[in-house]
């Protein structure tokens, strides 16, 4: 039977990585993959560094939804796949990948996961995740200076500059596309409780059919 897919979008720092991981953890291990969208970042190896610093990162053009549309089509078909392994230092693709198996439930995240239609309608189930600006804000501050090598005068610009006028031209508007609208993100433990609860039991109806199916 066809995979369950699930799209998690939201604006940056809103959360949708914890909600992802968290309704990854509640399901067996081997029901279950999680593939992160910002993976799919197209390689910017061909421009300098002084070029890929100015990159818009928070517009839809900059993320290869070609690859991604492919690679969820494998792995429906139940082929594996070779997840790219993005360095945001460098804003390139590293030499590596990860090994992707197909699996009875496929999570993704991204900001602009609902942007692009193609994408939009493989999802069986699309969760937007809100959470207010400012604490959005300031979990992007900590994780790009902890984690990404910026400077604080760096995350500013690069917020004031591309990110908040991309999130309310193309992330905002995506929450009409979706099925649930998760307030407060991974802080919203009876909601994430209440959609991996649902998720199990598609996951039993499912074995329950092929169970029947082999049976006949």
């Amino acid at each position: 039977m066809k995979p369950f897919l699930i799209g998690i979008a939201g604006g940056t720092g809103s959360g949708k990585t914890t909600v992802a991981r968290r309704i990854y953890q509640s399901l067996h291990l081997d029901s279950a993959v999680f593939i992160d969208y910002d993976a799919y970042y197209r390689d910017l190896a061909h421009l300098s560094v002084e070029e890929r610093q100015r990159m818009n990162f928070d517009h839809p053009d900059s993320l290869d939804n070609e690859l991604l549309i492919e690679h969820l089509e494998r792995l429906v078909a139940g082929e594996a796949v070779e997840k790219p392994v993005y360095d945001f230092t460098r804003h390139t693709r590293a030499a590596e990948s990860v090994r992707i198996q197909p699996r009875h439930v496929i999570l993704v995240d991204g900001i602009l996961l609902f942007a692009d239609a193609r994408l939009r309608d493989m999802f069986d189930l699309k969760i937007f995740v809100d959470t207010e600006a400012d604490v959005r804000f300031i979990r992007r501050l900590r994780r790009d200076i902890e984690t990404r090598g910026r400077t604080l005068e760096a995350v500013i610009e690069q917020y004031l500059g591309t990110v908040r006028p991309m999130h309310f031209e193309f992330v905002e508007p995506t929450k009409r596309y979706a099925d649930v609208i998760l307030p407060r993100g991974g802080q919203n433990t009876a909601g994430i409780e209440v959609i991996a609860a649902r998720i199990r039991e598609r996951l039993a109806e499912k074995a329950r059919a092929e169970a029947a199916a082999t049976a006949v």
